[in-house]
């Protein structure tokens, strides 16, 4: 496997926000979101090949239960579905961060499965497959990165007509430089949608330190 960065943190996103977690986050992606924040991560080139027993095992190394994998897109590796299993099977409660462009066939049933589905300002709007709703359950999060209101219609659209009986779990973050959180916030509250207001706790506590 490619793997770019294993490090301890604490975790900035979905509703783990505030635990202590370990991310591993592997190399390689298919898209080139317009406001990408780990364009570090998008090839491989300069990161470094393990084996699933080398991540787990570092992954052990921090004595901690909380597991994230990450990317990049961590689907574009074929071992990842093997890495999650093996992740599980040591006791850890993990979170694959993923979106939705790649099937999520075959991802162990245990795993939390946080998928972002990308807006129109990212560039990438229609990308997620929509074969992937047969997948996701009730413990599933899906997150929308809005930088606009048009992203914002296209979200509360989403969540209406695909969301509704799969998940409650459902995830509304401002593109950082582009959208106010209190912006987002109000707008949240107008349309009166159930839905999580999502900020970047560890660009908070951190800035946009590279290990955070």
């Amino acid at each position: 496997m490619y793997v770019n960065e294993i490090f301890l943190s604490i975790q900035g996103e979905s509703s783990f926000v505030g635990f202590p977690c370990v991310f591993v986050r592997l190399a390689g992606c298919n898209l080139g979101c317009r406001w990408c924040d780990t364009e570090y991560a998008r090839a491989p080139e300069g990161s470094k090949e393990m084996t699933v027993p080398e991540v787990v095992a570092e992954v052990r190394s921090y004595g901690r239960r909380l597991v994230e994998v990450t990317g990049g897109e961590p689907l574009v590796q074929p071992d990842t579905r093997g890495l999650l299993a093996s992740l599980l099977d040591e006791g850890n409660r993990v979170l694959l961060e993923t979106n939705g462009t790649v099937t999520l066939e075959g991802v162990d049933p245990r795993v939390v499965k946080i998928i972002d589905v990308k807006c129109p300002s990212s560039g990438f709007a229609g990308s997620f497959l929509l074969d992937n709703l047969a997948f996701i359950n009730e413990k599933d999060e899906v997150k929308f990165v809005i930088g606009d209101r048009e992203d914002f219609d296209f979200a509360l659209d989403f969540h209406a007509r695909r969301l509704k009986g799969r998940t409650a779990q459902v995830l509304f973050a401002p593109v950082t430089g582009s959208l106010h959180a209190d912006l987002l916030a109000s707008w949240i509250l107008e349309e009166g949608v159930d839905v999580r207001l999502q900020v970047q706790m560890h660009r908070y506590i951190w800035n946009d330190a590279r290990g955070r």
